[in-house]
């Protein structure tokens, strides 16, 4: 199970949001570059990125950020937040991330997804974010009567990448992961589920392992690297000696 560094933008800082509030804000770094080489040189393959202005407002300020980001490592990257259109796709494209990661747009215009993927095959993903078990939109800031499985289900044979599920109740918070919640997801969907939410030691990262087997091949870690309580190196390890499974490894499934 690949474990994926996360970098949350806003105002061109890495910062991490408690349970998507944007008046909990805790910076952790100044420079999103020597964040995201930092955690390459650890052992990431693959960064997470979130542009939470964009997600919040639509309005994109971080691209000048995210181009150097790209610039500066050689492992793939995918980037959510304010992807909402075919132009913004694209861009984020052209500057050479390797997936782009639409939310928002999964409820408000589905034809949209489909043409993307379409034209972009294995490039998009699609982060599917559930507040008690429906999904919320619009940097977490508005909430629909979608349930989060409706919305995985009906993405069923549209050639996306894979699903980012997230907990919003656990995220940030180091509580460890939804299980529950991340199985009913993998059951739902055709395509790989890349976990999101609550991870604070390496015990929650083994605690996702027994659901590989169901299709939750990737999990997205935050705050538990900032702070301490998880070491990059360590947990790579970890996971890659307790992998259930002998077939490809993660990022190959949604490469």
């Amino acid at each position: 199970m690949e474990i994926i560094p996360a970098i949350d933008l806003l105002q061109g800082s890495c910062v991490r949001l408690n349970q998507g509030d944007y008046n909990k804000v805790t910076q952790f770094n100044q420079d999103p570059v020597d964040q995201a080489i930092t955690w390459q040189k650890q052992g990431a393959t693959r960064l997470h990125l979130v542009d939470l202005d964009a997600a919040r407002t639509g309005k994109p300020i971080n691209d000048k950020n995210i181009r150097a980001i790209v610039e500066s490592l050689s492992i793939p990257i995918q980037l959510g937040g304010g992807v909402r259109t075919m132009e913004r796709a694209e861009t984020l494209l052209g500057l050479g991330l390797d997936k782009v990661i639409l939310g928002t747009a999964a409820i408000e215009q589905p034809k949209l997804i489909k043409t993307l993927a379409q034209k972009f095959p294995g490039k998009i993903i699609i982060g599917i974010d559930a507040k008690d078990g429906k999904v919320a939109t619009r940097g977490w800031e508005s909430n629909s009567n979608v349930y989060a499985t409706e919305l995985a289900e009906s993405l069923k044979g549209i050639e996306i990448a894979a699903i980012i599920a997230t907990d919003i109740a656990t995220d940030g918070t180091l509580s460890g992961p939804n299980l529950s919640a991340m199985k009913e997801m993998a059951l739902a969907s055709d395509v790989p589920i890349i976990a999101s939410g609550g991870i604070g030691s390496i015990a929650d990262l083994l605690s996702l392992v027994p659901l590989e087997d169901y299709g939750v091949k990737g999990v997205i870690v935050g705050r538990a690297l900032y702070d301490g309580k998880i070491k990059l190196e360590e947990a790579n390890k970890v996971m890659k000696n307790t992998d259930l499974t002998d077939g490809p490894n993660s990022s190959n499934q949604y490469a």
